[in-house]
C-alpha cells in the first residue's frame, strides 16, 4: 500500500520543484492552493494541504464486479422501451407483471397485530414454533425421524444463510471433506474480459478458461458460500448443452469417482438454473450410489410447493434418502413458496443417526450462528408458524402456491406452443416442457443472450436461463419471436 504520509520536506520541495520548472508536471505550485499567509497560518496551510494528499489506509481494495443477476434488474429499470421484460430475478410476478403478496401472508400479519406480539431478541436457534413446522413441512409430521427427535434444526437467514451455516459445520468438522456442486448451479454467472493480460488469481478460482482473446470467470453463489467458509468444492456434470437436458450418466460417474466421505449438494426440487429434475427413478440411483460410497447428501430446498404445487411432491427426494437412513443435511427457504424475499427466513436441518447426536450437532450450530449474526429475525419466522400451524391459513395457503405454481405452468405452456407455432425448421422445443419451476434453460449462448437484451429487451442472465415468473401470457409470443431470432440468426 502506498504511504499513508506525505512528510513537510516533501511538501517544500515539491513546492520549491515546481517553481523552478513552471509547474508543468507533477503537482504544481502548492502555494497556489491556498491564500497568501504569513508565519504561523503558513504551516497550517502547509498542513491541510498534506492532509488533502493523504493515501486512503484501504487503497488497496479493488472494486468488486457488479453482481449480474441484480445487474439485469438495474438494466431493466433503466431501459424506456414498452416491450421491455425482466426475465433475470427469480421473484414471482402476476400476470400483470406486479409483485404479490400472499393474502395468506397479510392475515398471518394481522394475526401478529391483533396478538400485540412484542420485537424480543429470539433465542439463538431461532423461534421454536418455526422450527417445528418448518421440519414438519420438511420431512411430513409423522415422519419418525422427528418423533425420535434425530433433526437439528436452526432457522437461518434464508437459504443463503442456511447454506453458509452449514458450509461453517463442515468446515469446522469435516475439514477433510469436499463438496460436489452440479454444474452449472444457483448463481452462476460469466464475465467475459476481452483483452489479453497475465494476472493472479486465487487458488480457489478453478475454473478459469482462455477462449481467444477472452478469459471467462465462472462464479455462482453456491461456489462463493463455501470459499466464504473455506471448504473446498468440485463439480459434478448436471446439464447436457446437446439435448438440453439431465446428464444422468455424468453425474452418475461423477458421483461414484468422488472421495468417500464427500458432502453432494444436490437441489431438492426446479434445479436452479437449468429447471431440469430427476425422475423418481433416478433419485433412488441417486440414492444408491450415495450410500455405497459413504457420502452425504446436502439439500438445497428453495421451492417446496412452489415447484409442482405440492409441498408433499417437491419434498419426495429429501424423504426418500431419510427413509433410506442416511445422514443428510436440507436447506430452507421460505422466498419463494411464500413470497417471503425480504424477509429472509430459512432453516438449517441436519438428520443424525441419533438424538443424541442431532443434539450435539444443534448445540454447535448455535454456537457458529452467534458470532456470525448473533439470532435470526422474528417476522417472517411468525408469518410461517402462523401460516403452517393453523388448519384455515395453511389450507389457503396451498391454494395460492398452486395458483402460483399453476400460473408458471401456463406460461410454459404457451411459450412452448408459440416457439413450436413460429418456428418453421422442426426444431423439438419440447425440453421447456420436460423442465419444472420459475426457471427455463434456453440452451441460448451468452452472444444470443445479448441479442435477446441488444435488440429485443429482455433482460436475463448471459447463461441462457430465463425467469418464466416474470412472463405473462401476453408476452409469450413476443419473446418466442426473441428466442427464434437470437436461435437463428446470432451464432
Amino acid at each position: 500500500m502506498a504511504s499513508a504520509i506525505v512528510s513537510l520536506s516533501s511538501v517544500s520541495s515539491i513546492s520549491l520543484q515546481s517553481h523552478s520548472k513552471g509547474a508543468k508536471n507533477g503537482i504544481g505550485n502548492v502555494s497556489s492552493l491556498f491564500p497568501k499567509s504569513k508565519g504561523k497560518h503558513a504551516l497550517t496551510n502547509v498542513k491541510c494541504m498534506v492532509a488533502a494528499v493523504e493515501v486512503s489506509r484501504f487503497e488497496g481494495i479493488t472494486m468488486a464486479p457488479p453482481d449480474p443477476i441484480l445487474g439485469v434488474s438495474e438494466a431493466f429499470k433503466a431501459s424506456t422501451n414498452e416491450k421491455k421484460l425482466n426475465l433475470g430475478v427469480g421473484a414471482y410476478r402476476t400476470e400483470e407483471l406486479q409483485p404479490y403478496v400472499l393474502n395468506v401472508v397479510k392475515k398471518a400479519e394481522n394475526l401478529m397485530l391483533e396478538r400485540g406480539e412484542n420485537k424480543e431478541y429470539l433465542s439463538i436457534e431461532g423461534l421454536a414454533a418455526f422450527n417445528k413446522v418448518t421440519a414438519e413441512l420438511l420431512f411430513g409430521a409423522d415422519n419418525p425421524v422427528l418423533k425420535q427427535q434425530k433433526v437439528a434444526t436452526v432457522q437461518g437467514l434464508s437459504g443463503t444463510g442456511s447454506l453458509r451455516l452449514a458450509a461453517a459445520l463442515i468446515q469446522r468438522y469435516f475439514p477433510a471433506a469436499k463438496v460436489l456442486i452440479s454444474s452449472p448451479t444457483w448463481g452462476q454467472v460469466f464475465f467475459f474480459l476481452k483483452t489479453l493480460f497475465f494476472f493472479y488469481c486465487h487458488s480457489y478460482m478453478k475454473n478459469i478458461h482462455r477462449l481467444g482473446s477472452n478469459i471467462t470467470f465462472r462464479v455462482g453463489n453456491h461456489k462463493n458460500i463455501f470459499n466464504d467458509a473455506g471448504v473446498p468444492w468440485s463439480e459434478y456434470r448436471y446439464y447436457d448443452p446437446k439435448t438440453v437436458g439431465l446428464d444422468y450418466e455424468g453425474m452418475i460417474a461423477d458421483v461414484k469417482a468422488a472421495p468417500e466421505g464427500s458432502f453432494i449438494l444436490l437441489h431438492g426440487c426446479a434445479h436452479n438454473p437449468t429447471g431440469i429434475d430427476p425422475t423418481p427413478e433416478q433419485w433412488e440411483i441417486i440414492a444408491d450410489v450415495i450410500q455405497e460410497k459413504s457420502h452425504i447428501p446436502f439439500f438445497d430446498v428453495a421451492y417446496q410447493g412452489f415447484a409442482s404445487g405440492s409441498l408433499d411432491a417437491d419434498a419426495s427426494s429429501v424423504r426418500l434418502f431419510a427413509a433410506r437412513g442416511l445422514e443428510l443435511i436440507v436447506a430452507q427457504s421460505y422466498s419463494k413458496n411464500l413470497g417471503l424475499y425480504a424477509e429472509r427466513i430459512g432453516a438449517i436441518n441436519v438428520l443424525c443417526s441419533s438424538s443424541d447426536t442431532a443434539a450435539r450437532v444443534k448445540s454447535q450450530l448455535k454456537r457458529i450462528a452467534r458470532p456470525m449474526y448473533s439470532n435470526p429475525p422474528v417476522h417472517g419466522a411468525r408469518i410461517v408458524a402462523n401460516v403452517v400451524g393453523d388448519p384455515n391459513l395453511f389450507n389457503e395457503w396451498k391454494e395460492e402456491m398452486e395458483m402460483m405454481a399453476g400460473r408458471i405452468k401456463s406460461v410454459r405452456q404457451k411459450l412452448h406452443d408459440s416457439l413450436t407455432a413460429k418456428d418453421k425448421s422442426g426444431k423439438d422445443w419440447s425440453f421447456i416442457l420436460k423442465q419444472i419451476g420459475m426457471f427455463s434453460y434456453t440452451g441460448l449462448s451468452k452472444t444470443q443472450s445479448d441479442n435477446m437484451t441488444d435488440k429485443w429487451h429482455v433482460y436475463m442472465t448471459k447463461d441462457g436461463r430465463i425467469s418464466l415468473a416474470g412472463l405473462s401470457a401476453a408476452k409469450c409470443e413476443y419473446l418466442a419471436d426473441a428466442i427464434i431470432d437470437s436461435f437463428y440468426n446470432v451464432s
